[in-house]
Formats: C-alpha cells, structure tokens, sequence
C-alpha cells in the first residue's frame, strides 16, 4: 500500500458539518487497516519496486468500486443509510493509487425511504449530497470525462466518476437517463438481480431479454454517454444489450462461471460475445463471487484464477478489473441485505466455505497495489499490466462517452 497522496489534505467527509447538529454522528470502520496486510505476494525487492512504480507512474482505472465508509457496528447500517449521508473514504483512497474510480454508490441498498431500495427520489438524494461532499476538497474530483480522468493523472487527483448498477430507478420515464447524466452518472447497468422495465435480471427463473423499452434505453444511453454494464443482467439480455448497443459495453464487475458455475459468473458466450464488439470484463472480488476449484477460499487468488481464464479466453485486450470493494465489512453487509442483492439466487447451488474478508482485496486501498504485484510476480509485460489497469478501460470509454 502507498504512502497518502501528496494531494490529500486529511480531509474528512462531511467535515464542513457540525456531527450531531447537522447529521447524526456514528462510529466508522477503519479505513486502512481493518484487517491483517495481505502477506501472500512475496516480492521481491525488484518486483516490489516495479509495482510501486508502475501504481504510481500508470493510469490506473477501477470499473467498479463502493468508495464509502461503513459502519463499525453493522448494527447500525439501517439507521446510518436512512440518514442519507454516505461518507467517501478519502483516507483509503488517497492510499489506493488509483486515477480513476467508477463509484456505484448503493443504489440497490439506497433504503431512506423504503427498505425495498432502488427508488428514484433515494438515488437522487444520495448523488447530491455525495458531489456536495466532494465539492468541499480538492483531492477527489467529480469527473464527467475523458479530460477530467486525464486532469487527475497530471495533477495527482483521483476521478471519482458516479455510476448505478441498474436502471431500474427509472422506471418506464426514458428522459431521467438524461436527468441521472446530468447529475454525472457516466455507467450503468440495465438491470440488477431482479427483472425491471428493462430487462431480465440474473437470478430470474426465465430472461426474457431485453424490452422494447430496454431498447429506447439502450439508444438514449448511447446518444447521452452513458456506457452501459451487463454485469447483473440474465444471459439473453445480456446478449440482446451487446448486439443492440452502438459502441461496446462493459462487464464491469463478474468472472466465469466455467471458473465457478454460479448464475453471478458470466458464461462464455457471453464474455466472448462483449469482447467481438470491443467490450471489457472487469474482474469481480467481492465476498464469495470469484471463488475457484483451485482456492476454494476467497482470496487474491481465486480472483487472478478468472483472471488467467478470462484472457486466455478472449485476449489480453478486453480484460480489467472492477473489484467490488468497500470500506467495511463486506461480508456484514451482503448479511444485512441478503434479500435485497439476491445473494441466494445469485451465488447458490454451489457449496463454498464462507470468510471474513477476501485476502489482498478487502478494500479500495489495497487492491490494485495487490493487483499489479501479483502481474509483476507472474512476469507480466508492463504493456500487458498497462492495459488491464486502465488502458482497456480508457479505450472502451473513447468510444462510449460522447
């Protein structure tokens, strides 16, 4: 993990806030440190040196991330999420080396008016009060761009780019894609879980691909900018958003279900069929998705085993890295909303030994520094690291953002 950025002031969420007047105060995870220093690298001295220069020196792009801080107690994360006041990590991130972050908030968990989620007043809330913490330092900027990711690699930044992991807060209104890119969402995914207006979400018993208004959505979000992410999506919809869409899209956040059959795995057609049209998967590692046969516990190695196949599969070319992460107890979380994140449907039918925490990708602040150091153990090229970091990514959104 690096020393922080030298931009970073310490600045601390809602710190222009008076806690207790103006919002309720809780006690919140530790950003850096939570739990044991990942140990299962070994590095060299030379390996480690490259990896630090490579985190420091590259354009390093994370497709898929929950920058907030959660709550010590996870008792307590009802309450705190009704407040509506999600606080960003900036210790953790200014830690993390990245240049860029798809944060995707918690939109399906985004419960300050109904504990059903995914409602459009909710997410709204929640992105507004998000930028106007973000307004108040000058380390995490808002970006909305090509020029503001390359603004905060010149000037040692970090992009926070917002994006949603379904549409399903739009309901049958087509013109709040445009409301939610205003707002600066810049990714989303056509559905969740769950089936919406727009398509067949992954734990359906039946997809039934993607609607005649998931066609309109699929349009509106080329015209506007918006890339589009099929990680949560059934197969067939999955399928009909690649063929239907303009420009590539993403698989921000999943593995192969050849590595781990699970319906939250994607299947081979599927990864192949996102790459033909210039697509990108980003490797998933939140708790007990990307487990494998060969490390059956979840760990920076379960994840580097979907790595290995997806390439093989498709090409070095159209794979990244999305990790899923937070700062916090994932684990408590995915407990506290099983339901709303369908977890059964989505990781079941397989036996797997559950963990606390997944070794060397716990959060955004270690993970791409566990990343890269397990590319550079494993001879990567550094034209082969610089693309599967951020390079892919950055070619993709050439493309998609108008």
């Amino acid at each position: 993990m690096l020393e922080p950025a030298p931009r970073y002031t310490g600045y601390t969420a809602y710190e222009y806030l008076e806690a207790g007047k103006d919002y309720r105060a809780f006690d919140y995870a530790q950003q850096v440190g939570r739990v044991p220093a990942y140990q299962g690298l070994e590095l060299t001295s030379d390996q480690a040196e490259r990896t630090k220069r490579l985190l420091a020196e590259e354009t390093v792009i994370s497709l898929h991330e929950h920058v907030q801080v959660f709550p010590d107690d996870m008792t307590d994360l009802r309450e705190h999420i009704r407040q509506g006041r999600e606080p960003t990590g900036y210790e953790g991130l200014a830690r993390s080396g990245l240049t860029a972050v798809f944060d995707n908030g918690m939109d399906g968990t985004c419960c300050i008016s109904s504990d059903a989620g995914w409602k459009y007043q909710d997410v709204l809330f929640d992105l507004g009060v998000r930028m106007a913490d973000l307004a108040h330092q000058d380390f995490v900027i808002k970006a909305e761009s090509l020029k503001d990711i390359e603004h905060a690699a010149e000037t040692g930044r970090i992009a926070h780019i917002f994006a949603l992991e379904a549409a399903t807060p739009i309901e049958n209104e087509i013109d709040r894609l445009d409301v939610l890119y205003g707002f600066g969402v810049r990714q989303m995914g056509i559905a969740y879980s769950e089936a919406n207006l727009l398509g067949g979400g992954l734990k359906e018993r039946g997809d039934g691909g993607l609607t005649y208004l998931g066609d309109r959505a699929v349009e509106r979000m080329n015209k506007l900018g918006i890339a589009i992410d099929i990680s949560h999506s059934g197969d067939r919809t999955g399928l009909d958003v690649i063929k239907k869409s303009k420009v590539p899209v993403f698989i921000t956040h999943a593995g192969s279900r050849t590595v781990w059959p699970t319906n939250r795995m994607k299947d081979d057609e599927t990864i192949r069929a996102c790459a033909e049209r210039g697509g990108v998967i980003g490797i998933e590692a939140a708790p007990h998705t990307t487990l494998s046969k060969d490390h059956p516990l979840h760990s920076l190695e379960s994840v580097m085993d979907h790595f290995r196949f997806c390439v093989d599969l498709v090409g070095i070319d159209h794979v990244s890295f999305g990790p899923d992460t937070l700062f916090g107890d994932h684990v408590g979380l995915h407990n506290s909303f099983a339901a709303n994140l369908s977890l059964g449907q989505a990781h079941g039918g397989v036996e797997f030994e559950k963990v606390e925490y997944v070794d060397g990708l716990e959060n955004p602040a270690e993970g791409f520094h566990n990343i890269i150091g397990w590319l550079v153990k494993h001879d990567y090229s550094d034209d082969e690291i610089r693309k599967v970091i951020g390079g892919n990514t950055l070619r993709v959104l050439k493309e998609v953002w108008v």
